[in-house]
């Protein structure tokens, strides 16, 4: 997108129609050439870090909560209620517990600094719906977590204003994001630094040798080029666990649930990895420490998603899915969420049959240990609610 193209959507349409090409780039339909072509990366430096009590795949390896409710969306928008109830029966149904408080108090405490990564990437069509995040932090609330030890964080700044992710409606908790804009819009200071520099880790990195073009005119999103994709400080060195809120929805003929909005959304320079590196990075990714042994909880927001046009939002291809997907291990809540979006493609005549390729990033990452990606290991617990 030339520069002048650049600012006529954002003018048009808001950031995220501006960000449209990198909405665009979705998963490959075919694995891009074999794996001994891949570019060299550094995840051996990721499984050489000791694993901790709160790594991937958490307290419950395998072990995914579907709840069920027929009327969580009401003439078009999510309920919060609905949200609440949903997530109070599988947060139950996942722990055993009979004390919402002490089911969440398995995964999280009163000191910890907790980060709600959701996903506004798509604008306000379809953005992690507010029902959902404000259930996640009253439920937290209740079972003594401050409001400000709470986080809502996402890459893009921006997109989180834009998508009402405010401090009016989130009043006491911090909405941050990596890239930013200054109250003008501006993406640099007056010194000609870009803000967002501030707000990458240097020490900590996804090296992968495919080469990121950097414009500073059009892509300061993106904070750097090169062969260093930088983790966010927010996963670093500002909160202590995370909870993962992704859409159900679609990435071509794969989904982007759990582990890409983890992966692509906690590190820069990720346009250069789109092609030959999308399912290694959706895995390689969350097998560094700040992301494998910080996510403690991955809650889907199925209440609405999307079964194509993903990661952006197209309104002929939203729908209810009406449900709820809960889970301490990543991979597995992939696994099924998977399943329930390629069966809508496939009845909605979109695809003819599920592609193998499709899986490839669960399967990696079971190989390193982040989580179950076969179906036959999964237990899968449905819960109906009325």
């Amino acid at each position: 997108m030339r520069r002048r193209n650049f600012f006529r959507a954002v003018a048009a349409g808001g950031l995220t129609t501006a960000f449209a090409p990198v909405l665009k780039a979705a998963a490959p339909e075919k694995p891009a050439g074999k794996a001994n072509e891949k570019p060299e990366t550094n995840i051996a430096d990721a499984m050489a870090a000791p694993r901790t009590e709160n790594s991937m795949p958490g307290l419950y390896p395998g072990r995914v909560v579907r709840a069920n409710h027929p009327s969580c969306v009401i003439d078009g928008l999510p309920s919060e209620n609905a949200a609440y109830e949903m997530l109070k029966s599988a947060m139950l149904g996942l722990t055993g517990e009979q004390s919402l408080g002490k089911a969440w108090l398995q995964f999280v405490t009163p000191q910890d600094v907790i980060g709600l990564k959701v996903n506004p990437v798509a604008g306000k069509l379809l953005t992690t719906s507010h029902a959902v995040t404000k259930a996640i932090i009253r439920q937290l609330e209740e079972s003594g977590i401050p409001r400000k030890n709470i986080v809502i964080w996402d890459r893009r700044e921006m997109q989180l204003h834009e998508t009402g992710y405010t401090e009016e409606n989130y009043p006491g908790i911090r909405i941050t994001g990596t890239e930013c804009q200054d109250a003008e819009g501006g993406f640099y200071a007056e010194n000609g630094k870009l803000y967002s520099d501030e707000r990458i880790d240097k020490s900590c990195f996804f090296y992968a040798n495919v080469e990121g073009e950097y414009d500073a005119y059009t892509m300061p999103f993106m904070v750097n080029g090169g062969v260093n994709s930088y983790f966010t400080k927010i996963c670093t060195e500002q909160v202590t666990k995370i909870i993962n809120v992704p859409i159900l929805k679609n990435a071509g003929a794969a989904v982007t649930l759990c582990m890409k909005n983890l992966a692509f959304g906690a590190i820069s320079n990720t346009s250069r990895l789109h092609q030959s590196l999308w399912h290694e990075t959706c895995a390689y990714v969350c097998a560094f420490p700040p992301l494998r042994d910080k996510v403690v909880l991955n809650i889907v927001d199925g209440l609405r998603g999307c079964f194509d046009g993903g990661p952006a939002a197209n309104p002929q291809f939203i729908c209810n899915y009406n449900m709820m997907l809960v889970g301490s291990d990543p991979v597995a809540v992939d696994r099924i969420g998977h399943d329930i979006v390629i069966n809508k493609r496939i009845a909605e005549g979109v695809q003819k049959e599920d592609k193998p390729v499709s899986l490839r990033f669960m399967q990696i990452a079971e190989e390193l240990k982040l989580g179950v990606s076969d179906i036959n290991k999964i237990d899968l617990k449905t819960i109906e609610i009325e």
